[in-house]
């Protein structure tokens, strides 16, 4: 009998990659090895849970890689910096933690001289191309499976397949596709393929637990979260407590509508506490110790940054020149940021920063000036009036 071929699956313990479990094996005789990457969605209870359930599913072996760290360290802390929400609503959830998923996976399959890599992607979604750009720069000599995509499956041929072979899942979880991570989760189901219908309470991870308002305050240093409510914590530490105590309020709730990379508009919800929470925070605090052509600059290349995360070209190295740049303006972003949280919605009270400019040496806004006169003003303003005077005089309007 010949030897079966490695294949390296990409694998989360959802309906699709047990899918790809099961065809892998029966359909194309292969031997499976099923890689979960550990984002930060998933705890030790949750982790043994589904190697369970992809050995009785039939891999040869399971393996979890933690990327928490590098996935703080090399993506999520440019987030914050950048202040990077897609279409002023996503923070990046999914598009940023495919990549690093992907990485692992590549450097996994490499080292374990894997001829196929295989995930479980659809044909109409953004993960199919963010997988493929990754294996495909660092591990060109796999060859890439999809059967998700291939085979062009729906959900419930899905489920009629595994049902088939005797897989027995929790089938009413499976309506939704729930991708679980660090920087947040994402919710696709029914009403997601609709541009009117919003996703029922259910469907949320997290439901609404606590009714009673609370204030809380958070601490950055160079534009890295290091407390909540003085109490010192590692990033990605202070990045888990915020989505427990913000997911309790039912913040961070929200349907994403935008450009896919194949060029489809797509729907899809999330639940990111953490991540609201720190981007408005640290963009409050940007207001006020940042100058005007800062703010105005790393708007420009934040949105740049954003955008390639989002479509999959974290390997070029146009990212690795905007993070340098983005390292740069975090000198003077330390202070403290107050918020106050109440059931599905928050507000941000205010700063405090050695390094904020609302200082009353040179005057308050709106009231009175310490470091010019009314002369200087005069003067000022006729000089930066020349160009636009020049422009209406010679066109004669």
């Amino acid at each position: 009998m010949a030897d079966q071929s490695k294949v390296v699956l990409a694998f989360s313990g959802g309906l699709d990659t047990s899918y790809c479990v099961k065809y892998l094996k029966h359909d194309l005789n292969m031997e499976v090895h099923s890689v979960l990457v550990n984002t930060g969605g998933f705890d030790q209870e949750e982790l043994k849970a589904i190697e369970k359930h992809a050995l009785e599913l039939g891999v040869a072996h399971h393996e979890s890689i933690d990327v928490v760290d590098e996935f703080y360290q090399k993506a999520i802390k440019y987030l914050i910096f950048g202040n990077i929400l897609k279409n002023n609503t996503y923070p990046l959830s999914v598009s940023a933690e495919r990549v690093f998923q992907a990485m692992a996976i590549a450097r996994y399959a490499k080292e374990n001289n894997a001829e196929y890599i295989a995930h479980g992607s659809t044909g109409a979604g953004n993960d199919q191309v963010r997988f493929d750009l990754v294996f495909n720069i660092m591990a060109p000599e796999a060859k890439i499976i999809t059967p998700i995509r291939d085979l062009q499956l729906s959900r419930q041929q899905e489920i009629d397949y595994l049902k088939s072979h005797g897989v027995n899942m929790n089938w009413e979880k499976a309506k939704y596709s729930i991708n679980k991570g660090l920087w947040g989760t994402s919710v696709g189901g029914a009403e997601t393929l609709t541009s009117k219908e919003a996703l029922p309470e259910e469907a949320y991870p997290s439901q609404l637990t606590n009714k009673e308002p609370k204030s809380i305050t958070l601490e950055f240093k160079e534009g890295e979260i290091t407390a909540i409510d003085g109490e010192s914590m590692s990033a990605p530490k202070a990045i888990q407590l915020l989505n427990k105590i913000g997911s309790e309020y039912a913040i961070g709730r929200d349907i994403h509508v935008g450009d896919t990379i194949i060029g489809i508009k797509g729907r899809v919800g999330f639940e990111a506490a953490a991540p609201i929470l720190l981007i408005k925070a640290h963009h409050l605090l940007e207001k006020h110790t940042l100058t005007k052509w800062q703010q105005h600059w790393k708007e420009q290349l934040s949105s740049w940054y954003g955008m390639m995360m989002h479509e999959g070209q974290y390997l070029d190295p146009i990212m690795r020149n905007i993070e340098k740049f983005m390292d740069d303006t975090q000198q003077f972003v330390t202070g403290k940021v107050h918020l106050k949280l109440s059931p599905y919605q928050f507000a941000l009270l205010g700063i405090e920063s050695e390094h904020d400019l609302m200082t009353s040496k040179f005057g308050n806004y709106g009231e009175m000036n310490k470091g010019w006169s009314g002369e200087d003003v005069k003067g000022f303003t006729k000089i930066l009036a020349n160009q636009t005077k020049i422009f209406y005089a010679v066109n004669e309007l």
